[in-house]
């Protein structure tokens, strides 16, 4: 008899306790700049992967497993990206979501490979990571910079009819990159930009690039690069009371952005995910991270929450943590996210989401074309 009152003892508690869990557990890699500059980009995705792993791990888990995050932080640093890469790999990781940045992520992306660990990222816009085809083990929920570049061009021309163009980068995979698609469109429409050029990441001021643009008689600016360098050479502009658009991309659509460059980011123009902030899963997202955290979610939060759910579906899906099962569910299935209902193709490209500019107007990002 008392061991039958044990044993219903011990019923009730693992009753009470919620889903049982095999021993073991997905384990789910969470890569990007979690900490520095750029870690408004890296923060916001490791906060939708807890939200969403935790309604997983509410409702059974993944194949009947408990999902653990594995997260860490890679500064947005090629070198440190790698690194990152191979410990999440020695630590058994089954699927990756990240990295933030393009070229800590393709310096991540061979480490993945040789090891047939799946990766997505929020963010990472450089084509090659797609289209190149030497990464059949990534994929991402944000379209790539050629699709940025044409609408940041269509516009420059269309909508602000701009004739003399000056194109500026940060001489990284991802502003660079940009920027060559850039001025290859519009080359291709007859205008052959004024000045082309990169600047070093991280100097104090960048008055001298701002001199060569005013002098070349620009009438709008196209930066490739991150918030904190587009902060200080819009600001060098308007000080010298230049009245040139500035047209830049997602790596500067972002609210710190605003905070860094104050009043003078007021009338900036940046490419960034097309809004669905008005989608209902979107609104219950955004929702879900106030409730927990107490703030806005950040840049790229619903791309990360949405990627996270698909990592985790494809899994469930393919009824295995198996590399090519997963890359096939992932091809051949439809997901319901933030961002609407995806998939991906063959190169790992989203199917079903794209691009939009925006620009500040009372210290806000506001949509003003597609």
């Amino acid at each position: 008899m008392k061991r039958l009152q044990m044993f219903a003892v011990i019923c009730a508690c693992v009753f009470l306790a919620g889903p049982v869990f095999a021993a073991d557990t997905i384990k789910l890699g969470v890569a990007g700049a979690h900490s520095g500059d750029l870690a408004s980009y890296g923060l916001p995705t490791l906060n939708a992967a807890k939200l969403v792993v935790n309604d997983y791990n509410a409702k059974g888990g993944v194949l009947g497993k408990k999902v653990e995050i594995l997260a860490e932080d890679d500064v947005c640093k090629p070198e440190v990206a790698a690194n990152v890469a191979s410990k999440l790999v020695s630590e058994k990781a089954n699927v990756v979501l990240g990295h933030i940045c393009s070229g800590a992520t393709k310096a991540a992306l061979n480490v993945y490979k040789d090891a047939k660990v799946l990766t997505i990222s929020p963010s990472a816009t450089n084509v090659d990571l797609t289209k190149s085809g030497d990464y059949p083990n990534f994929f991402r929920t944000i379209s790539p910079d050629d699709a940025q570049a044409r609408l940041q061009v269509d516009f420059a021309i269309n909508k602000l009819r701009v004739k003399r163009v000056a194109i500026i980068h940060d001489k990284g995979d991802y502003g660079k990159g940009l920027a060559e698609f850039a001025k290859g469109f519009f080359e291709q429409k007859g205008f052959v930009p004024v000045l082309f050029e990169g600047i070093t990441p991280g100097a104090v001021d960048y008055t001298a690039i701002v001199q060569k643009v005013k002098f070349s008689g620009a009438d709008a600016v196209l930066y490739g690069g991150y918030h904190p360098e587009a902060a200080k050479i819009v600001s060098g502009m308007k000080k010298k009371k230049m009245k040139t658009f500035f047209i830049s991309d997602d790596g500067v659509r972002d609210d710190t952005f605003i905070k860094v460059a104050g009043k003078y980011a007021e009338g900036v123009y940046a490419t960034g995910p097309i809004d669905t902030t008005k989608f209902p899963m979107a609104i219950a997202a955004i929702e879900q991270h106030k409730k927990a955290y107490g703030s806005e979610p950040g840049a790229f939060y619903l791309n990360a929450y949405a990627a996270t759910i698909c990592l985790l579906e494809a899994m469930n899906k393919a009824g295995s943590t198996d590399f090519a099962a997963v890359s096939k569910a992932l091809r051949t299935n439809w997901f319901e996210t933030p961002l609407g209902k995806i998939s991906f193709d063959e190169r790992g490209d989203a199917k079903g989401i794209g691009f939009a500019m925006y620009q500040v107007k009372n210290g806000k990002y506001v949509e003003v074309g597609k």
